[in-house]
């Protein structure tokens, strides 16, 4: 029952994107877009991708989670305020700056049979990643597939985070 209204959500905002996308003088249309996607990152397994811009501007937000039960999750969260170089083009670069949240569990069984075996807790019984940070990035476009390339520039958090992070997928602008 839950499932379904978690697909509500992405659903509404599709269609209020689209509504508003061709509501109100052809002009102001041509200003404004929109990006709808879903990707996959080294940091979290899939996300979800949302854009709205005006002219070469753009704000990108991409996220999403899974709880499957005791020390099995993953979450991640990212914004991004980026500028489109080369727009008209089936090929184009967007950079600017971009900041996140990422952080996963899963258990570890050679972790939890060592405590077993020894009675007290000496080892935490789940391996886990987090980073926050804010980070330099760049996108390439081509044809509605990306990738992402993001250098964390400022770290708020981290334990066991990568130095680079990446993400790729397909994104539909409209």
């Amino acid at each position: 029952m839950r499932r379904v209204h978690f697909f509500r959500l992405p659903i509404l905002i599709f269609l209020f994107a689209v509504v508003f996308c061709h509501a109100g003088d052809r002009e102001r249309q041509e200003h404004f877009r929109f990006n709808l996607g879903v990707g996959i990152r080294n940091q979290t397994p899939v996300v979800a991708i949302g854009g709205i811009g005006y002219d070469n501007v753009i704000l990108r937000v991409q996220g999403m989670g899974w709880h499957q039960g005791p020390n099995e999750f993953w979450c991640g969260v990212r914004g991004s305020l980026l500028y489109t170089f080369f727009r008209d083009l089936p090929f184009n670069f967007d950079a600017g700056v971009g900041g996140g949240y990422e952080f996963a569990e899963t258990p570890n069984k050679m972790h939890k049979a060592f405590n077993e075996a020894n009675k007290p807790l000496y080892l935490i019984p789940y391996n886990y990643k987090e980073e926050a940070d804010i980070s330099l990035e760049l996108w390439a476009h081509l044809y509605g597939f990306y990738t992402q390339i993001s250098v964390p520039a400022y770290r708020f958090i981290e334990h066991d985070a990568k130095r680079l992070l990446w993400g790729a997928g397909y994104m539909v602008e409209f």
